[in-house]
């Protein structure tokens, strides 16, 4: 330690949860600053500070927990130590870019602060997670990820001025010292590794991190940097130049009331030019559809998914005269696919499924998207 700071290699040994750090004679220690200069490292470690601010907020509303996402450190481990830098069982989250960039960047958790996740995901209160994570758990913890990155995928929109959109991640168990879910590790020898301090509640106080390659951890800084370039003073004055129209008008406009406090008189070069204004024909603005609004926002607005059996009418009478035993005979026949509804809206059709001791249904077939988006409104 330096004085009260903790140095890097101190910090990623916390976040590893290693209780010493130093590492084995043959763990392969790479210097940050000889693959990212330190402006580079800014503004990765401001990169992941946006981004994940908002998904700290995304995930807070979903586990109805404070969650803080703080203190971003950015290092560069070698392929060859994945061993070391992940010692325990954890939990990756492979995320692809499939709008604005070209890549994709890994999220590492514990296995023990997922359980903790998928706990307050399944209405529980985290105090008592599954030691064993099964599918339905691993499921509960792909859709938190999901809300977390869809959100940050929203903040580097606005960052970058472009679209950013992502794949629905894929989740896996990882375990590197018995291979398991290795596959998903960017199979190149350098990566990028920003480590944040990943806090909920008071169930976990742990760390999360996001492994990126070298090269596209690079191209989204250069990204960055030609997105600020645009938005100089230089570009700003030149959009003043290209604009002396308007600053010509408005010096008249001041010179024109220096003269009447004066008492000179107005000069004829000074008086203003009118012209009527011009609007643009609404004709000419272009309708949104469906498939050009954002519905980012609107995904975690939870709706009511019914099934429906079938229908029939009777009257008055017949309804009084119902009593245990009465049949109901409905407009379907045996077999026939079920109607599923979202918001009384008909969206899709299916079979009835037994899951163990549960009812369920399988869906057979989708309403076009067009369609159901009309049939949501």
């Amino acid at each position: 330690m330096n004085g009260d700071m903790l140095s890097q290699e101190e910090i990623d040994a916390l976040l590893r949860g290693d209780s010493n750090s130093a590492q084995p004679t043959d763990y392969i220690n790479h210097n940050v600053t000889d693959h990212l200069t330190d402006m580079q490292q800014d503004a990765l470690g401001e990169l992941g500070n946006i981004s994940f601010g908002s998904s700290a907020t995304a995930l807070s509303t979903l586990l109805s927990q404070k969650v803080e996402i703080t203190t971003p450190a950015v290092s560069i481990i070698d392929h060859s130590n994945l061993e070391d830098e992940f010692p325990h069982p954890y939990v990756a989250i492979q995320v692809n870019y499939t709008d604005g960039f070209s890549g994709m960047n890994l999220l590492v958790i514990k296995q023990s602060d997922a359980a903790i996740i998928a706990d307050l995901m399944l209405g529980g209160d985290g105090k008592s997670p599954s030691e064993m994570m099964d599918e339905i758990h691993l499921s509960a913890v792909q859709e938190a990820m999901n809300q977390m990155m869809g959100s940050a995928a929203t903040s580097m929109s606005s960052i970058f001025n472009k679209k950013v959109d992502i794949s629905p991640p894929s989740i896996e168990l990882l375990n590197v010292s018995s291979g398991e879910g290795t596959n998903n590790i960017p199979n190149q020898n350098l990566l990028v590794k920003v480590s944040f301090r990943l806090k909920i509640g008071n169930l976990i106080d742990s760390g999360i991190m996001q492994i990126l390659p070298v090269d596209f951890a690079k191209s989204l800084v250069e990204d960055l940097f030609s997105q600020t370039e645009k938005k100089t003073p230089d570009s700003y004055s030149q959009s003043a130049v290209e604009s002396t129209p308007v600053m010509e008008e408005t010096i008249k406009k001041s010179e024109t009331t220096s003269e009447l406090e004066s008492g000179r008189p107005l000069l004829e070069e000074n008086k203003l030019t009118v012209q009527p204004a011009s609007f643009s024909e609404f004709n000419e603005i272009p309708v949104a559809t469906p498939e050009t609004k954002n519905l980012n926002m609107l995904l975690d607005i939870p709706l009511e998914v019914t099934v429906e059996l079938g229908r029939t009418s009777r009257s008055v009478k017949d309804i009084l005269e119902l009593g245990s035993g009465s049949i109901i005979e409905l407009d379907k026949l045996a077999g026939e696919p079920v109607d599923i509804l979202v918001n009384s809206r008909l969206i899709a059709k299916g079979e009835v499924v037994v899951i163990e001791e549960n009812f369920g249904v399988r869906v057979t077939d989708i309403v076009s998207q067009s369609d159901r988006i009309k049939k949501l409104k």
